[in-house]
């Protein structure tokens, strides 16, 4: 098992402001809006170099995706932030008839994702976006796995021409990731080569994946470890290469089962070679309020439980 350390835990929200910062260097384009968050979503740095580039939209989500589709008209790159929950639930009629339905170069970017928002509760913490995301077509949908990633991904995705959902969070994680990375939109990343079972990880699931593979590494089974950080486009190829070798797949993200990373891992091995596959997620139900680790404790989002199910999929090889 490949060594994974980290010296350091940012949470993912501040890679993205640490990104757009960066791009408004560099891309006059470049415009922020918020829809009163911009603390939340680490605009600070931003609107203090480039206040002439931000727009303040208020508790307006709905008419912020109709200023930022508006914008791309005139050949602006607008990043349209806040909480999850309100850049998908909230607006999803404005997301899929003025941003999608004409292929609009909107940037949504949604932080405060998943059951690690924490005791904010139930009513905060969605766990359907990534679902609803890739049902829209023209829409590329985006999860990465710690700081460095996020970073990289909010800047690559300003040289993409489309829709995006780009999603992150706010709990502090491990930053084990390279700093200098190229962020390929659509690229899985092997974090670890193994025979005996696939593992397939987005966001913060990536980690818990990590230390999964250690803890099965001590146990004599070789996990083969895959960064999804685009869960559409997918990366069919990644998937399929590593399970042809493995026969066995485990699928882990913090999001409902329904509609998520799993889903889209088992219709690509249905299509094209089907392998036992176990799901890590939350089984159709809400959150609750607690502390991001109890959640995911309760949740079965941890490296045990992914443990666990790696060996119920190796059990059910043929």
């Amino acid at each position: 098992m490949k060594k994974y350390t980290y010296t350091e835990k940012k949470d993912t929200r501040s890679g993205f402001g640490a990104g757009i910062l960066e791009l408004g260097r560099t891309n006059p384009n470049v415009v922020a809006l918020t829809a009163d968050l911009a603390g939340s979503l680490k605009l600070e740095g931003f609107i203090k170099e480039f206040p002439d580039r931000y727009v303040q939209c208020g508790i307006s989500e709905a008419n912020m995706m109709g200023v930022s589709a508006g914008l791309t008209i005139g050949g602006k790159i607008p990043f349209a932030t806040t909480f999850a929950n309100f850049a998908t639930g909230r607006v999803y009629d404005q997301i899929r008839q003025s941003i999608c339905y004409s292929n609009k170069n909107v940037k949504i970017c949604a932080s405060h994702a998943g059951l690690t928002l924490g005791e904010d509760g139930a009513t905060h913490q969605i766990l359907e976006d990534l679902g609803m995301m890739k049902m829209l077509p023209n829409m590329t949908v985006i999860n990465p796995c710690d700081f460095n990633q996020t970073k990289a991904a909010t800047i690559a995705i300003a040289e993409f021409v489309g829709p995006v959902y780009l999603r992150f969070g706010r709990p502090v994680v491990p930053i084990f990731t390279p700093a200098d990375q190229k962020f390929e939109i659509g690229k899985a990343l092997v974090l670890n080569e193994g025979p005996d079972v696939s593992i397939f990880a987005t966001g913060h699931l990536v980690w818990e994946s990590i230390k999964a593979g250690e803890i099965l590494a001590g146990q004599g089974i070789e996990a083969e470890i895959i960064n999804i950080h685009t869960i559409k486009p997918l990366d069919e190829e990644a998937i399929l290469n590593s399970v042809r070798k493995t026969r066995c797949a485990v699928s882990a993200e913090e999001h409902q089962l329904n509609g998520g990373l799993g889903d889209s891992v088992a219709q690509t091995l249905a299509r094209n070679y089907p392998a036992p596959l176990e799901m890590i997620g939350v089984h159709d139900s809400f959150g609750e309020s607690g502390t991001p680790d109890q959640l995911m404790k309760k949740y079965g989002l941890t490296a045990e439980a992914i443990v666990e199910a790696a060996k119920r999929a190796i059990a059910r090889k043929m």
